[in-house]
């Protein structure tokens, strides 16, 4: 009786998450009050519930839940999230995430050739996403900077549009929010995670993808035939020209050259390292907060070299706490993921699933491709990949091991396909500011970025079966 209980109320909650996430409710909350739901409904089926500190009754246990919690998120992969976050708000705030995107977007200017650019542009706007993770927020910077450049060259507005809602997918950094929770779940080092696993699908998986881009959208572009040139552009619509962009930062060439690197110190520094301590034979690696703090307190040096200005540096440096707090929402997102899955756990769903995939023979490699599917439905749905990250990120290990799998022959196909599927959904952020921006259709947009996606998402998950 105790089982069918537990499905119906998987399924009812399964059900009302993917309907709060197409309708664009908070997810936040939503996941919290699953959680609880079925926390307390495993209390009235008499399930034990497992906390970490003593409580006076039973209806208390899951509030005790959701403080576990946050207890060890705080401490473990949310700490760095935050700090992550802190280090981007300050680059963008001493202008040195604009100096980057502006010498990348500006070394575009020499080529001619327009189908060549296609897959410059894309493998460079996805390199661009170390700088500005956000999709949205870097679409509109791409958008105000890259778009006029690619239109001037003769590239048409549909192919620009594209490549610009296809910015920022599946690079692989240790600085990425998903990458840092991901590794804490493995019990890995975001580094080990990243360059061990993500790197080694992800890498080839955008090369062949550029080369998808290139054929697709040459092949639509002729299908589609002429269309209106950007002056034509500029006229019917009247937009202005943006793509010089006022830097910030004051100095000469060098002095750029030094900001520009900024943004990528985190992940300079972690490549070094990890290459040395490969060399040297060492498995033990400097870890995401460590080098976070060290590429804070350099951006600092030479902010005070460069300006001068010791009051002002100080007070800027305020900046960097002032993005941590912004990013408590990521954290809060990651605990209510994972008091939703310990509902389920508490209702018994999980032991029923760990049974079930023990007995079904192939289970290894059914597993990866149903969990795809799933992502696929939910990203198009609801237009986000890090909610269902996130949402998925406790049943991962639980999931691989009772397929009888490696949690990373799991983990890297959902997140891989839910960050390049998000640019598939007509309800996702960057589709829909990319389409307000140029004037298009959603549809067309789509039409334009899901040939290069799914062939990505495809490309993935050979590689996964292949190599992890």
């Amino acid at each position: 009786m105790n089982q069918l209980i537990a499905i119906v109320l998987t399924l009812l909650s399964v059900i009302i998450l993917v309907y709060m996430l197409s309708k664009k409710m908070d997810i936040k909350i939503v996941l919290f009050a699953l959680g609880l739901v079925l926390l307390y409904c495993a209390v009235l089926m008499g399930n034990k519930i497992t906390v970490l500190a003593p409580v006076s009754n039973q209806f208390l246990k899951p509030i005790q839940v959701i403080i576990d919690q946050f207890t060890s998120t705080l401490s473990q992969a949310g700490f760095v999230i935050l700090l992550l976050a802190g280090y981007s708000a300050y680059m963008s705030h001493i202008g040195a995430n604009d100096v980057t995107v502006s010498a990348l977007t500006s070394s575009m200017k020499g080529i001619k050739s327009v189908y060549l650019l296609v897959p410059i542009v894309f493998l460079m706007s996805n390199i661009l996403s170390l700088v500005v993770p956000s999709a949205s927020n870097l679409a509109i910077i791409l958008l105000a900077t890259l778009y006029p450049v690619l239109r001037a060259t003769g590239m048409s507005r549909l192919t620009s549009a594209a490549l610009i809602a296809t910015s920022a997918t599946i690079i692989p950094t240790p600085l990425g929010s998903d990458n840092v929770a991901l590794a804490s779940a493995l019990h890995l080092s975001t580094t080990q995670y990243v360059f061990g696993y993500h790197a080694l699908i992800s890498i080839p998986t955008l090369l062949l993808i550029a080369v998808i881009q290139y054929f697709w959208q040459k092949h639509e572009d002729k299908k589609d035939g002429q269309e209106i040139s950007y002056e034509e552009e500029l006229k019917k619509y009247g937009l202005k020209e943006e793509s010089t962009q006022k830097l910030k930062v004051k100095g000469g060439k060098f002095v750029r050259f030094v900001y520009g690197l900024l943004p990528l110190a985190p992940i300079i520094i972690l490549i070094v390292d990890f290459i040395y301590n490969l060399v040297r034979g060492v498995t033990t690696t400097m870890s995401v907060q460590e080098v976070t703090l060290i590429s804070w307190i350099i951006a600092i040096i030479v902010e005070l070299i460069n300006t001068k200005d010791a009051k002002q540096v100080l007070q800027d440096s305020n900046v960097f706490i002032k993005g941590m707090g912004n990013a408590m929402s990521i954290v809060v997102l990651l605990v209510a993921a994972q008091t939703y899955v310990q509902g389920l756990n508490a209702v018994g769903i999980m032991t029923m699933l760990q049974n079930s995939m023990t007995d079904i023979k192939s289970a290894g490699i059914l597993l990866p491709i149903i969990m795809v599917i799933f992502t696929a439905v939910i990203v198009i749905l609801s237009g986000s990949g890090i909610a269902l990250i996130f949402a998925l990120i406790p049943l991962i290990v639980p999931l691989a091991k009772s397929a009888g799998i490696a949690p990373q022959q799991l983990s890297v196909p959902i997140q891989l396909a839910a960050n390049l599927l998000r640019a598939v959904s007509p309800v996702a952020a960057v589709v829909l500011i990319v389409s307000e921006s140029t004037h298009l259709d959603t549809a067309q947009i789509i039409k334009r970025t899901s040939v290069p996606m799914l062939g990505g998402v495809v490309i993935m998950l050979i590689l996964s079966f292949c190599l992890l």
